[in-house]
């Protein structure tokens, strides 16, 4: 079972990032969310998540933590293979999944900072779908500012108890907020130094905030692709709205602005490859993207008329996805001031 994705506007400036091996991808991916996640996207919003046996069919088709190395059941790969999932996600408007969250954040976390016994213990199991895993940051009083964190970790013989309480959790099935009320875990889950925690979570935000970024510029070719495919068949005064000048001048606009974020974060992931992405770069990228994003599926509602308000509609759900990239992952004024800083 699949449902009907519009074909992409034909990029104005050749991609030229890939592979033929990086294509192969791209087509299981493709059909993966074609065909598992696009046709049940209404109902895993009403459940408030994604069917529990997709993790598992995921993992079997290898697009879970691809990038983890070969020993701990990744597949060593180059992150283009996180991009390309990330790309193939948007483009049929699935903000359900939390693959990226679980496999190129967390996954990165523990492959970067976790003993080999935790490696083993964990990595494998998240590429196979056998264990799904989320990151608590946020709290009900701390956003962005991770400094102010008030969840506490107090040492207890071989053990920390927890105590604090998080809210907004990627993969945080069907909790609206997560409460440690004296929990305790082992210290030998503990990753990295005591009392480095901040510093690592410092040193993948600028991963992080490239995955928002990616999203986006993918999002915002989904979104005007089903927006030229609706104007071309809807019609007002006895003509299609792709015929009055005003829509040709929205869309030419709505084109070129989504083809200069197209090569700038592909130009990004070019030094992410480098490993020389600086991180004011990344912060442009989550920044003026997902603002971007949000300008052009306002466009694009408006293009649609009242049937922009209407669920059935791609750019509907587009309007009420899009709001929060532009807050997760550090909000937009943040990037501005990060940015400010390097000048």
């Amino acid at each position: 079972m699949s449902v009907h994705i519009p074909q992409p506007v034909a990029p104005m400036i050749p991609r030229t990032l890939f592979t033929a091996d990086h294509d192969a991808f791209r087509a299981t991916a493709r059909r993966f969310f074609e065909t598992e996640m696009a046709p049940h996207l209404e109902r895993f919003e009403e459940q408030q998540h994604i069917d529990r046996n997709l993790w598992n069919k995921a993992g079997e088709l290898g697009l879970l933590c691809a990038t983890m190395p070969e020993q701990y059941g990744g597949s060593g790969v180059d992150r283009l293979y996180s991009m390309i999932l990330l790309e193939e996600q948007a483009r049929v408007g699935d903000s359900a999944s939390g693959f990226s969250l679980h496999s190129d954040i967390v996954a990165n976390y523990i492959n970067n900072f976790g003993n080999e016994a935790q490696k083993q213990q964990w990595l494998p199991k998240m590429a196979t779908g056998e264990c799904v895993t989320a990151i608590a940051m946020t709290e009900p009083g701390t956003g962005s500012d991770l400094q102010g964190i008030r969840t506490t970790a107090v040492a207890d013989g071989d053990d920390y108890i927890l105590n604090g309480s998080k809210i907004f959790i990627t993969n945080g099935y069907l909790c609206d907020m997560l409460f440690f009320d004296n929990v305790r875990v082992p210290k030998s889950n503990l990753l990295g130094m005591e009392g480095m925690g901040f510093i690592m979570l410092m040193k993948e935000l600028a991963w992080e905030r490239m995955l928002i970024a990616i999203i986006c510029a993918s999002g915002c070719e989904a979104v005007l692709a089903s927006t030229v495919e609706y104007v071309k068949q809807r019609k007002a005064f006895g003509k299609t709205i792709a015929s009055f000048q005003n829509t040709r001048f929205k869309l030419a606009e709505l084109r070129s602005e989504t083809q200069i974020a197209r090569v700038y974060v592909d130009r990004c992931m070019e030094l992410v490859l480098k490993e020389e992405l600086s991180p004011e770069a990344a912060c442009a990228a989550k920044y003026w993207v997902s603002d971007l994003m949000s300008r052009v599926v306002d466009e694009c509602v408006q293009l649609h008329g009242g049937y922009g308000f209407m669920l059935e509609y791609p750019v509907a759900r587009a309007y009420i996805d899009t709001r929060a990239n532009r807050i997760y992952g550090g909000t937009n004024e943040i990037m501005k001031e990060l940015i400010s800083r390097s000048i």
